[in-house]
């Protein structure tokens, strides 16, 4: 921050004026908040009269809150406006018929919701290959992390315009089904890869350090595995009507809060992973290299658990995901010592892991706030001890424990990484497995 020293007369104390928040602001910044503004506007008077009082809160709400975001992160901007312009073209390209995304070239390969989640999907795998060949490229690495980079930048940007134009979809095939595109699993799981590359992008930037990418775009990856399997079992990307519990405006700002935690709790565990390989990446001693091996077990388990697509003719896509899961834990065990020398420093790895989990920490408390006030509105009470309520309460405490830890205890190192790989596997249980194994009030989205 820029100061201005005034000397007053001998004796007396320096006088140090910090410069605004806004004087700091430039022509370029001024003239985002202003599309910003002009957007929302313009959102308002063409849908408001569709909106109820709270929409048209959020709505209002979101305008300095997107501009706030460009100004804090200024490539944000970029990704607004691309969207914002992508989007626009889709609705416009539509008409009001939905058989246009058929006909109409642009929608049909590129901007109509399916179409652009494919793309994101495509170039999430990707990314997630380019990363790992800089990681053992030799000479050109940097440039081969340049393009993954971008590439994970256009799928965030894929994401982004498939959501919008599905959120408009689901107006064309009715007014009382139109919804925001977060409530079932397909949508929330769209919803999860591109918050966990979003913040991953975020972190890449302020550390100066691509390397991180190969782990991060993993779980990516493999959420976009389920989706796709999801996809081709179920039929999931067709939208379908709200139950009525989900008709309600605190959908809007729960879902994405509680996958803001997700995300960065994902992101935190995979970076928590490098930490233990470039800690043992020279042990020659099996047991030892226990994170390698849990990886590979939890990636080579998911066929096992998803094993009854093989009854829906499913079989051959779990079969080559085992195959592509085993040589991911094969190369990672054969090359450890080539990626710890790339991976940054344990320093680095521990600050990205902590400020991830403070981050996901912060955002899964307002959702669970905000869970408990949409369950009092839909079923009477704040908490019935639901399946759902009682692994995300399990979340919380896991995650409060770990800041806790480490703000009072001082927790680094080993035992923070294995704490937050763990993390990952309660959180991934509250996300998924209870909607497999167990029933209760929120089994909106089974499998």
């Amino acid at each position: 921050m820029n100061t201005v020293v005034q000397n007053a007369t001998p004796g007396d104390t320096t006088i140090v004026l910090h410069e605004g928040y806004f004087s700091k602001r430039n022509g370029l910044d001024w003239v985002f908040a202003v599309l910003v503004l002009a957007g929302g506007l313009y959102a308002l008077g063409l849908y408001g009269g569709s909106m109820d009082v709270y929409e048209k809160g959020i709505l209002l709400g979101a305008m300095p809150g997107a501009i706030v975001l460009g100004w804090f992160w200024r490539p944000l901007r970029i990704l607004m406006l691309v969207v914002a312009g992508l989007s626009l073209l889709a609705v416009w390209s539509y008409q009001g018929s939905l058989e246009r995304a058929e006909t109409v070239f642009w929608l049909k390969y590129f901007f109509s919701s399916q179409s652009a989640i494919m793309w994101m999907s495509l170039l999430f795998f990707m990314a997630t290959v380019f990363y790992w060949v800089a990681v053992f490229a030799k000479g050109r690495g940097e440039v081969i992390e340049i393009v993954a980079s971008r590439l994970v930048w256009t799928a965030v940007t894929m994401a982004l315009v498939g959501t919008m134009a599905r959120w408009y979809e689901s107006y064309l095939l009715g007014a009382d089904i139109g919804h925001i595109p977060v409530s079932n699993l397909y949508e929330v799981f769209v919803l999860f890869c591109w918050m966990t590359a979003a913040f991953y992008l975020y972190f890449e930037a302020q550390y100066k350090t691509r390397s991180l990418g190969a782990f991060v775009m993993l779980v990516v990856s493999a959420a976009v595995g389920f989706l796709l399997w999801y996809t081709l079992v179920r039929d999931a990307q067709e939208i379908q009507p709200l139950v009525p519990a989900l008709k309600s405006w605190w959908m809007k700002l729960h879902v994405p809060a509680n996958f803001i935690g997700y995300g960065t709790f994902a992101l935190a565990a995979m970076v928590a992973f490098a930490y233990l390989i470039k800690q043992n990446s020279s042990e020659s001693r099996w047991y030892k290299l226990a994170p390698l091996w849990l990886l590979g077990i939890v990636l080579c388990f998911e066929p096992i658990v998803f094993r009854k697509s093989a009854s829906q003719g499913m079989s051959d896509y779990w079969a080559i995901y085992f195959g592509i899961s085993a040589l991911i834990v094969a190369g990672i065990l054969l090359g450890r010592q080539k990626i710890a020398a790339k991976l940054p420093s344990f320093e680095v790895l521990d600050d990205v892991m902590y400020k991830s989990i403070a981050v996901g920490f912060a955002f899964f408390t307002i959702a669970t706030v905000l869970g408990a006030l949409w369950a009092a509105e839909a079923w009477g009470g704040y908490w019935s001890w639901d399946p759902k309520e009682t692994w995300a309460l399990i979340v919380w405490l896991n995650y409060a424990a770990w800041l806790h830890m480490r703000l009072m205890k001082g927790l680094r190192g080993t035992v923070a990484a294995w704490w937050a790989l763990a993390g990952l596997a309660v959180t991934t249980f509250a996300f998924i497995g209870v909607n497999m194994f167990l029933s209760g009030l929120h089994s909106y989205g089974t499998l």
